[in-house]
């Protein structure tokens, strides 16, 4: 209205202004798109030699095209394009490839796909040897280092990446008869596209697996400008691994369907973006050597949230949710790279039904904890951070509230069968060695009651000082897990208590997976948690199976093995000695010299835990000798090491090279071993250590 006002009040004189402004602006237009048209097609000459020039020499790449030409205003058609690789075989052949480009957003420097139409493509990937015609794709082409590299914009370097993908994408497209197809030494396989079609940003087509093998439908929804993308993927088939993944990388994977639904690029300013959408699946069956043995089914879940890019970090935004069946939970994360590389997780379930959470596990992940029923609510939270510059700052800290938990009905590791006499299979890896009884009907078997009280407070000490009042876990000794095996920048150190010793020994296989550490402590928390087994029947089993030598297992074995005693006659250095060789019992022979007299290096261990113990009050009822009895340790005659050649004297202490690792390993664990003691019992103990070692 108020426009039509404005233009009834132009007077003649103005309006004949307008009109001639308007002619003199469209004479221009005219000018300029005739001038463009008379010259273009010397500009896309000279741009197809440039191309060509720069593949050859960037990339030493042959790019042929029979012909080329402007087929409309902004739309080129190429006919038989070929891409080959010199002393390579052919990659791509293209009978025939038109590209419009939009004007509009070229006016702006944006150089957008309008139209695409592709007939008869072939890609053709080879690998022969350890030569392939696509090893170029992954060259790194050589520039200067500019000036604030190290200063890297994450949000616009995403935000660019994003731009460049979505440009790439055409408003509509035509594509009839495309084929891709890999092939080295021992495989081959073939994806087919026959007809597919984008129109208006819709899009639905299928993909073949070489003839009819599998066969994958896509359907979905694109829009470039907003840089929004729907696509649904679903299997004619059912259980179809997706090719090559599995001999290429050992993995298999397959669903019945999945979807991704990028909804939201939202920018703020040159250093923040922010991405939002969702993702599901229905049926992921996943298997790959190093996470489990069997198949891992998932049969539905679905997340949603947004992920906050900045300029120097990465987070998941809060609120952001992941769902399998019921169980629902919130995870917080955040990556900082740069200047320090820090991570930050949090996860704050609040009170939820124990047994959505148990529902959710996929099956095969937890053969151990298939059949399980459980009650009540629990609630779990967790807050971690470190900055890997700086470990020793860590911050971790996990607590479950389980106090209305109940197990209802164990699952195939049945915990309560602890309580009466069962059979432990003894490995040496994968090798079963023998199977042992623990319980009355086995005369090696012996009761907690006559195991020597000293032997029990030794082992508790080396290897869980708070056996008997955590609930599985020493949070303590997890953390300096973390920091050292951050500092050595690889898996040096682990936190497993008594506990988690005894459930991975007693119950799970010995197939070292990432995904049965997690399923040791799962089954940990519900023996702590459920109270069926005392702890003092904990550590009965426990020192009746742990392996103390060569095929030596139980403290009834290794008391008659080393020191021909019962396990009730031990002393203190005889209890020492025994507890440090748990972490390696194989090497415990290698302690001694040929007097049967323990070496001098072994002496640390026994000042350390000596001087721990009498702090504790530990030693108020036992006779402690010199040195807590190193000298008293005495080993069996038949066990000694022969006397070295030339030696005459007792006070022999050359040690060999595999004494020598294993002092070194030995320095390395105490050290860590004393800086947890610091943390929980004060650090005089480790300043009582190192005064006692410098008098040595």
């Amino acid at each position: 209205m108020k426009l039509l006002n404005a233009l009834s009040q132009i007077t003649p004189k103005q309006k004949k202004a307008i009109y001639i402004a308007l002619a003199v602006l469209l004479g221009l237009i005219l000018t300029a798109l005739a001038v463009g048209l008379s010259v273009r097609g010397a500009m896309l000459k000279k741009a197809m030699t440039k191309a060509e020039g720069v593949l050859l020499r960037d990339y030493n790449i042959d790019f042929k095209v029979r012909d080329y030409r402007f087929t409309g205003l902004a739309t080129v058609t190429f006919d038989h394009i070929e891409v080959l690789p010199r002393e390579r075989e052919q990659l791509a052949d293209i009978k025939q490839m038109a590209v419009t480009v939009r004007l509009w957003p070229l006016l702006f420097g944006d150089v957008k796909i309008g139209n695409l139409v592709l007939n008869n493509a072939k890609v053709t990937l080879v690998k022969k040897d350890s030569v392939s015609n696509y090893d170029f794709l992954f060259k790194k082409k050589e520039k200067a280092k500019e000036k604030g590299d190290d200063e890297r914009n994450y949000a616009a370097l995403i935000d660019g990446l994003m731009k460049k993908v979505f440009f790439k994408i055409p408003s509509n497209m035509e594509l009839d008869n495309f084929e891709l197809s890999y092939q080295d030494d021992s495989l081959q396989q073939r994806i087919r596209v026959p007809r597919a079609e984008i129109d208006g940003g819709d899009f639905e087509t299928s993909l073949f697996l070489n003839e009819h093998d599998a066969q994958w439908n896509f359907s979905g929804h694109v829009n470039p400008d907003k840089q929004q993308l729907l696509v649904k993927v679903s299997s004619e088939q059912k259980q179809v691994e997706l090719p090559l993944l599995r001999r290429k990388l050992g993995l298999g994977v397959s669903f019945d369907e999945v979807m991704f639904d990028l909804r939201k690029v939202k920018r703020e300013g040159r250093d923040s973006l922010t991405v939002a959408g969702k993702w599901s699946f229905t049926n992921l069956k996943v298997n790959h050597r190093r996470l489990s043995e069997r198949d891992i089914l998932l049969p539905e879940g679905l997340g949603e949230g947004q992920i906050n890019i900045s300029r120097n970090a990465l987070e998941v935004n809060p609120g952001s949710t992941i769902q399998v069946k019921e169980f629902v939970f919130q995870p917080y994360l955040k990556f900082v790279p740069k200047p320090h590389k820090t991570l930050a997780l949090s996860v704050h379930t609040g009170k939820f039904e124990a047994e959505k959470l148990f529902d959710a596990i996929p099956e095969g992940l937890f053969p151990a904890l298939e059949g399980i029923k459980v009650s009540g609510r629990i609630a779990y939270d967790l807050d971690f951070s470190v900055n890997f510059d700086q470990p020793d700052k860590l911050v971790f800290s996990s607590k479950m509230d389980d106090a209305e938990l109940k197990v209802i009905q164990w699952g195939k590791a049945d915990i309560k069968t602890m309580n009466t006499a069962f059979t432990y299979d003894a490995y040496e890896d994968s090798v079963l060695m023998r199977q042992i009884v623990l319980g009355p009907q086995n005369p090696k078997f012996t009761p907690l009651n006559q195991i020597a009280p000293i032997l029990k407070k030794t082992v508790l000490n080396t290897e869980d000082p708070y056996f008997y009042q955590h609930k599985g876990f020493e949070e303590e000794a997890f953390k300096l897990s973390i920091v050292t095996n951050i500092k050595e920048r690889k898996f040096k150190r682990g936190a497993s208590t008594i506990s988690m010793q005894l459930v991975k020994n007693v119950f799970l296989n010995r197939n070292k997976t990432m995904m049965r550490k997690f399923e040791e402590i799962l089954l940990v928390w519900l023996m702590e948690s459920s109270r069926q087994v005392s702890k003092d029947r904990m550590l009965e089993v426990y020192l009746n199976v742990i392996e103390w030598g060569k095929n030596v297992y139980g403290i009834q074995e290794a008391a008659h093995y080393y020191f021909g005693k019962k396990p009730s006659e031990l002393n203190i250095g005889e209890s020492l000695f025994l507890s440090s060789i748990v972490p390696r019992p194989k090497t415990g022979l290698s302690s001694f010299d040929y007097t049967g007299h323990l070496l001098p290096w072994v002496q640390r261990h026994f000042n350390t835990y000596g001087y721990i113990m009498n702090k504790r009050g530990q030693l108020t009822d036992e006779e402690v000798p010199e040195s807590y009895g190193f000298y008293g340790v005495v080993l069996q005659p038949g066990l000694r090491p022969a006397r070295p050649i030339g030696v005459v004297d007792s006070a022999y202490t050359d040690m060999d090279e595999q004494q020598n690792t294993i002092i070194r390993e030995l320095e390395q664990e105490e050290a860590m071993r004393a800086k947890l003691m610091d943390k929980l019992f004060g650090k005089d103990s480790n300043n009582k250590n190192n005064e006692e070692n410098s008098n040595r």
